[in-house]
């Protein structure tokens, strides 16, 4: 059975009206799609500052608070938005940030990490960091509880994800209670059988896409030894890592390195919950939001967020 025949039918019709990207040659055309901000909820506070990221660049983040908020410390996310690691700015993540806020009664910040191929690795992840950093350095300013810091993001902000709890974990903090990395992109070597499965170019993110985007992602570093803190599937110790949440479509080139990462999360006695949804594909309940199925995965990982930062 082709691709398109395997997706589910609530999804189908959207997905075949869904732009097709081809990396490289249209990331150009992609970046030139306006991204305003997608925020609505009258209830969320959003804010917008620069602080000093990787190199001490000069950085935008989002900020997202209850607009009314008492004198209690908040629990804090750091959200880093997907895009394949050359695609994607916080706005388009305003709403599901803002339901973050207030379905777990936290603050999020959302950085504009730089991308590549401008900035290859460690760019990405070295801004995330600072970020990470600027959030636990201001818990007294943002009111947050620094024993209620986690981590997420899908697809490369979910790769960032992984790659930060490895380098906090690493670096001796800031420490994370909880990280959720989303379809993660995680592996660079692409030999996954999924990998290979998925090549379709209306599946949203598909086989060619992720080898081009590793490339222009790794750079120079791809004739190199990779460092887990690119790709973390290559990290030989998951041991320390903070408890987490993930989940894949079954139809998503990331399906077989997500459970990989999964399965050794539990090996090295972490804990983990992890969802898989038959007839999906990468990050359809963003493409296809108003599907049963899209909610109810939505639903499930904001509410895995919510348990874990007011337990």
């Amino acid at each position: 059975m082709d691709f398109i025949n395997r997706v589910n039918p609530k999804l189908r019709d959207t997905l075949m009206l869904n732009p097709v990207l081809q990396l490289p040659d249209d990331l150009a055309e992609f970046r030139q799609i306006p991204t305003p901000p997608t925020g609505n909820s009258e209830l969320v506070r959003i804010t917008e500052r620069f602080i000093s990221g990787g190199e001490g660049q000069e950085m935008l983040i989002k900020i997202y608070e209850p607009l009314h908020r008492d004198e209690n410390k908040l629990s804090a996310v750091l959200w880093s938005h997907g895009g394949g690691y050359v695609l994607g700015h916080p706005n388009n993540e305003d709403n599901l940030c803002e339901r973050f806020v207030l379905e777990a009664n936290c603050v999020v910040i959302s950085p504009d990490y730089r991308l590549a191929p401008e900035h290859p690795y460690p760019a990405a992840l070295e801004d995330c960091y600072s970020a990470l950093v600027w959030m636990t350095n201001s818990a007294e300013e943002l009111n947050i509880d620094l024993t209620r810091v986690a981590i997420g993001g899908g697809s490369a902000g979910g790769g960032l994800t992984a790659a930060l709890a490895l380098l906090a974990r690493d670096r001796g903090g800031p420490a994370i209670c909880f990280q959720m990395p989303l379809y993660p992109m995680i592996d660079d070597r692409n030999i996954t059988p999924s990998s290979y499965e998925i090549t379709d170019k209306h599946a949203v993110w598909y086989r060619a896409n992720n080898l081009a985007a590793w490339q222009m992602y790794l750079g120079s570093h791809a004739n190199e030894e990779i460092s887990p803190y690119a790709a973390p599937t290559r990290a030989k110790n998951l041991a320390g890592l903070p408890p987490t949440y993930t989940c894949v479509g079954q139809l998503d080139p990331f399906r077989d390195e997500t459970i990989d990462y999964v399965v050794r999360l539990a090996q090295a006695g972490i804990e983990v919950e992890f969802h898989q949804y038959p007839g999906c594909f990468h990050a359809f309940e963003h493409i296809v939001p108003e599907a049963e199925i899209s909610q109810r995965t939505k639903n499930a990982y904001i509410s895995a967020l919510a348990r874990a930062l007011n337990k």
